[in-house]
């Protein structure tokens, strides 16, 4: 007999579905899938617009000290940091938000939300004596994009079929994550022309290697500006919520799940590096190499990494939805495991020689990242039932999302102790090890206790 996914509590109205059973074939057919499927596009939509905002500082930072912002390394680290703590903090309350006030109240509302850093990063890169506390604030801010995935990817696991689960999870955070290549590309080129007249305000002076040119930062956000407020309202009129609900205490059962813990694990290894790595890149290009050739831009290959772990999340939904993703976890994992090993011998170069390697194995480890971000994903939906591995995928996602300010925190860190952040990397190197380990005997050996 299918499962139906309803709640007495629920009086059905023009935002809560009557019901909902996506493993009853007919209903599938007939009402389901249009409806899924139509949600996922609108939702994704968002999610990208999400990730563009989260990622939005570590496509400034880089240009900030140029325009006259009076920046050490490690503040522009921390700024870096700052959108991770707020996106990591924040993904924490939205894990609870989808039973309580369902899909079209919080994607749209959480959407909209994305207007305030926006407008606030356009106003404050024209004045270079804005106070650093100010900066800060607004880095903060950027991380309302951050905690939108641990709603938004809940919602969509309870639209799809157990059989779906992992293709429609791994296409929207795959497109989703695309959202942080997409605003370290765009960046560098539409800050070159006043796109928005004098209504955006005047440019900035940028200088590098004592020649100087005009740019527009503030273009850096204002364009996303109509995509986030034509999204939003999308979701608003266009968006359902599934017949599932439950209160704030009732969701709390999803911490007294032992599986619940290691997937959280095993998720930080996948999403953490993901995230953290796309934050710092940019900045780790131009800390490591801009020094040592001055014609290296950080947004020329920054842009590269989160686009190749994007691909590979899509990518690798269906490759585990077939081989099953503790498999593939493992395999992800190894291949972590082994770039970032390669990565610790280019991250104190004597050379500019050096920074095609170090591109290469940084490349690698975005590459299996994001094979892993997909397949733990497919992971959570086997081991719980609907309701509670919604609130799983949530709560994963929100201590992931801590990757951007843990990374940038700690790379900061090994930098000004050690003078290189191979000690980072080390550590990284281990606690992969660890991930592998766990994923291996819990899940993916010959006899597990619950394969997945």
């Amino acid at each position: 007999m299918a499962t139906q996914v309803t709640s007495p509590k629920i009086v059905p109205s023009g935002t809560w579905l009557d019901r909902w059973q996506p493993e009853d074939a007919a209903f599938w057919e007939q009402t389901g899938k249009k409806l899924a499927w139509r949600t996922l596009a609108i939702t994704t939509a968002n999610l990208t617009m999400a990730f563009v905002v989260w990622f939005l500082v570590s496509a400034l930072v880089v240009k900030l000290p140029n325009i006259g912002f009076k920046l050490d390394a490690s503040q522009l680290f921390w700024l870096t940091a700052m959108p991770g703590l707020a996106g990591g903090t924040l993904r924490i309350v939205h894990t609870f938000l989808i039973p309580i006030y369902g899909t079209r109240h919080t994607v749209a509302i959480s959407s909209l939300l994305l207007l305030l850093p926006l407008l606030g990063w356009a106003y404050v890169v024209q004045d270079p004596s804005t106070p650093y506390w100010v900066l800060l604030v607004l880095a903060f801010l950027a991380g309302l994009g951050g905690g939108n995935f641990s709603s938004f990817m809940p919602s969509t696991s309870l639209f799809f079929p157990k059989r779906l689960a992992g293709t429609a999870l791994a296409i929207q955070a795959g497109v989703g994550n695309f959202g942080v290549s997409l605003v370290q590309f765009v960046t560098p080129w539409i800050i070159g022309a006043g796109l928005f007249g004098s209504l955006a305000g005047a440019p900035q002076t940028f200088t590098k290697a004592g020649v100087t040119s005009d740019i527009w930062l503030q273009n850096a956000a204002l364009v996303w500006v109509p995509f986030v407020l034509v999204f939003g309202l999308l979701a608003w009129f266009m968006l359902k919520s599934v017949p599932v609900q439950a209160n704030f205490k009732e969701q709390l059962d999803i911490f007294k799940l032992k599986h619940g813990l290691f997937m959280t694990i095993l998720y930080i290894m996948t999403f953490g590096t993901f995230s953290g790595f796309s934050a710092t890149f940019p900045l780790l290009i131009k800390q490591l190499y801009v020094t040592l050739d001055s014609t290296i831009d950080p947004l020329h290959w920054a842009f590269l990494g989160p686009l190749v772990g994007s691909i590979a999340r899509v990518l690798g939904g269906p490759l585990s939805d077939r081989l099953g993703g503790a498999k593939v976890t493992h395999w992800a994992g190894i291949g972590m495991l082994a770039c970032t090993i390669g990565v610790i011998f280019y991250v104190n170069p004597t050379s500019a020689a050096d920074f095609p390697w170090f591109v290469t194995f940084m490349l690698g480890v975005f590459l299996f990242s994001g094979v892993g971000n997909a397949s733990t994903f497919k992971q959570m939906p086997m081991l719980f039932p609907p309701r509670q591995a919604a609130g799983v995928i949530g709560w994963t996602a929100a201590i992931a999302a801590y990757g951007p300010f843990a990374a940038g925190m700690l790379m900061g860190l090994s930098i000004s102790w050690f003078g290189s952040p191979v000690v980072f990397f080390v550590w990284a190197a281990i606690y992969y090890t660890g991930c592998i380990a766990l994923n291996w005997w819990y899940y993916a050996r010959k006899g597990a206790e619950a394969p997945c």
